[in-house]
């Protein structure tokens, strides 16, 4: 039930307050919960980046078109990428995953080709996202998901090889004016009945 409180009170930040820094130790906390994300066949097939500094923030603010103001404002941004290295990736999970794995890996997925690998790749970072949006709430870290980024400009400024940048969460704390916080803006949600089915 305590969850489910926090369910009902997180929300999608639009005004962060930019005086108000996620302490060290909190984001050293986020950092390890990432980490331990759900993937398919435990495949890991990401990288994380911490974006802190004012500068690094500005020049991929710069390339987020009308999700600026928000990366300016918030404590961190934090930038989800995938591997799009198949190669790199078939030998990652070769020190990593079981024999079992492996051969999952080779039956299903490595026998469509390598277009659908980097498919299934980029929907293993997804899985992250749910994760740590969920870790932010719990932690009273509000939190703003956004694909409104020039995915390629990304790439070029954190200088990724063999990744590609798929989105950014802009996390830290509300501004008290910000007008889309649930005690000003009411959730608008589906209802069970609309999208739950039982057999």
């Amino acid at each position: 039930m305590a969850f489910l409180e926090t369910a009902k009170q997180r929300y999608t930040t639009k005004k962060y307050n930019s005086e108000a820094l996620i302490p060290e130790e909190k984001i050293a906390e986020l950092k390890e919960i990432i980490r331990l994300s759900p993937s398919s066949i435990n495949s890991q097939p990401w990288k994380f980046f911490f974006v802190s500094s004012g500068e690094m923030k500005q020049k991929l603010a710069a390339a987020s078109y009308w999700n600026a103001q928000k990366i300016n404002e918030a404590s961190h941004l934090v930038v989800f990428s995938a591997l799009t290295d198949v190669d790199r990736f078939e030998e990652q999970i070769a020190n990593t995953l079981p024999e079992g794995s492996i051969n999952y890996y080779k039956q299903f997925l490595q026998s469509k080709g390598e277009v659908h690998v980097q498919s299934w790749m980029k929907q293993q970072v997804y899985l992250s996202l749910g994760f740590f949006l969920a870790a932010c709430a719990a932690n009273h870290i509000d939190a703003t998901p956004m694909e409104g980024i020039e995915n390629t400009v990304y790439d070029e400024i954190l200088e990724l090889e063999g990744y590609q940048t798929l989105f950014a969460v802009a996390i830290g704390y509300r501004h008290v004016e910000d007008a889309n916080q649930p005690a000003i803006t009411a959730k608008s949600r589906l209802t069970i009945a609309d999208i739950i089915e039982e057999f």
